[in-house]
């Protein structure tokens, strides 16, 4: 462990500093500055001895995180960089985008705030890239084994990286122009910016993955061509098809999906020439209470949108944990999140009704009702709507699943909106297997490193007949909540 009394002498949470927010407004760069040392050494000797670790359940990947803790507490960075990568692939994504349900299981939360492990856990891997303790591993012997991978989002290059140190040759295929799936394009910059997935592709590109970019399987080699060519497969194409809500008014110009915002965007700040959605003076509403909500509100007033409300269908949660939300659940709590520091209006209890559109059939207003309960359904009590002013309307309420068409009719089964698989991620057609948000559904980046892992590990049992790859979770593990 770390100090043994740190957690007794140091009780508050401390966190590195932020932009101001006018500063950090102005610009798309990531909102965090570094932390004084000593306070982050601080920080890492609040982890206790706590004699059953929940942290290790919190996270899917079973982080060792009172173990890297204890390093850095030390300053043995070199140990700590080999504990966090001993089991996550990728902590600049999750240290940066990840919710750190690690963090609500933390057994110093019962009576005080959580470790701060997120921060310790960002700090770690960013200082292991400055001093050069991260380099490539290079597998010792090639294993002739032929392994696809199409996609290239979270759980795409956690099963890249770890086959191709198992030996096997990969390719991963991703339809867009870059690597990174919604890692590079659904994520703001404010909140991951690029150079991170770039060098981390790049440390994938010396250890022998190879990418091929602007390649849509089943449109530029079909389904069949690529069951031909490589040994396995292993899918991991996300779940993008968004969740719409088909009001009157729905194909009013101005109403949008959130994706359909923030990739433009987020294209833009690459550098390239797009035509995006822009919210400058815009009365901007925002359906969606989520992190993808939260994205396209500090993109919005970026854009120095006139007005942004978020409407939130549901209460308002409580500011502490509820005592039906007992530790270690992941509690629903009221959650103030970078964006809403910035600006914006927050509204719950508000089930959209209808778009409304003025004379000459453009978007001006949001019908809004108060949210009623009816046989445990939320439906919108009559007699309680409201008009409130709208430019823009973002729908920003999470998707339904992946995109099932093109491989239903090749083979794949689809349960729940989802590829089905078996216990060990495979699926109905031989040597393909299913990994990710593709075949758990809408889900956090860290759970698709861990089935990304995991999915390795199956497919070079496959390949090999045994294996020494880790497998943190399996399909049908969910986390611990209310």
């Amino acid at each position: 462990m770390a100090d043994p009394r740190g957690f007794l002498k140091v009780t508050e949470r401390e966190l590195p500093p932020k932009r101001p927010v006018p500063v950090r407004l102005m610009d798309y760069r990531e909102i965090n500055t570094t932390m004084d040392r000593q306070a982050f050494i601080e920080q890492a000797g609040r982890c206790m001895d706590c004699g059953i670790p929940f942290c290790h359940q919190g996270c899917p990947l079973g982080n060792y995180i009172p173990e890297w803790n204890d390093a850095m507490w030390r300053d043995e960075l070199e140990r700590a960089v080999g504990l966090l990568h001993s089991t996550n692939n990728f902590p600049e994504f999750t240290g940066r985008a990840c919710p750190a349900p690690c963090e609500n299981a933390c057994v110093l939360g019962i009576n005080q705030p959580a470790v701060t492990i997120k921060n310790i856990e960002v700090t770690i891997v960013d200082r292991g890239f400055e001093e050069g303790l991260i380099t490539p591993f290079v597998a010792e012997r090639i294993s002739g084994r032929r392994v696809a991978v199409v996609g290239s989002g979270p759980a795409g290059l956690a099963a890249a990286q770890q086959l191709t140190r198992a030996g096997h040759t990969v390719v991963v295929y991703e339809r867009d122009d870059r690597v990174g799936g919604l890692l590079r394009y659904g994520i703001p910059d404010f909140k991951l910016e690029k150079h991170h997935i770039d060098r981390r592709l790049a440390q994938m590109r010396a250890e022998g993955t190879r990418f091929r970019t602007g390649v849509e399987i089943g449109v530029d080699i079909s389904w069949d061509d690529l069951h031909d060519r490589f040994d396995a497969i292993v899918v991991c194409t996300g779940a993008l098809a968004p969740r719409d809500l088909p009001l009157p008014g729905r194909d009013l110009p101005g109403v949008e999906f959130a994706m359909d915002y923030l990739v433009p965007v987020n294209r833009q700040q690459a550098g390239d020439e797009v035509e995006i959605i822009d919210a400058a003076g815009k009365d901007v509403i925002i359906i969606g209470g989520g992190d993808t909500g939260s994205d396209c509100l500090g993109t919005a007033l970026r854009q120095q949108a006139n007005s942004v409300t978020t409407l939130a269908i549901g209460k308002r949660p409580p500011v502490e944990r509820p005592a039906d939300g007992p530790w270690p659940t992941t509690p629903r709590v009221f959650e103030v999140s970078t964006s809403h520091e910035e600006g914006g209006e927050r509204t719950f209890l508000a089930s959209t009704v209808e778009f409304l559109a003025d004379d000459a059939g453009a978007l001006r207003a949001l019908s809004v009702a108060e949210t009623g309960f009816v046989d445990g359904r939320r439906v919108p009590l009559p007699g309680t709507e409201q008009e409130i002013p709208a430019d823009l309307v973002l729908i920003a309420l999470g998707f339904t699943g992946p995109e099932t068409a093109q491989l239903a009719d090749w083979g794949l089964a689809v349960e729940r909106g989802s590829f089905a698989r078996a216990r060990d991620y495979s699926t109905d057609v031989p040597g393909v297997y299913v990994a990710g948000d593709a075949g758990r559904g809408q889900s956090l980046i860290v759970w698709a490193i861990a089935e990304g892992r995991a999915a390795a590990a199956e497919v070079d049992a496959y390949l090999m007949g045994s294996t020494l790859l880790p497998k943190p979770v399996t399909p049908t593990e969910a986390a611990l909540s209310v």
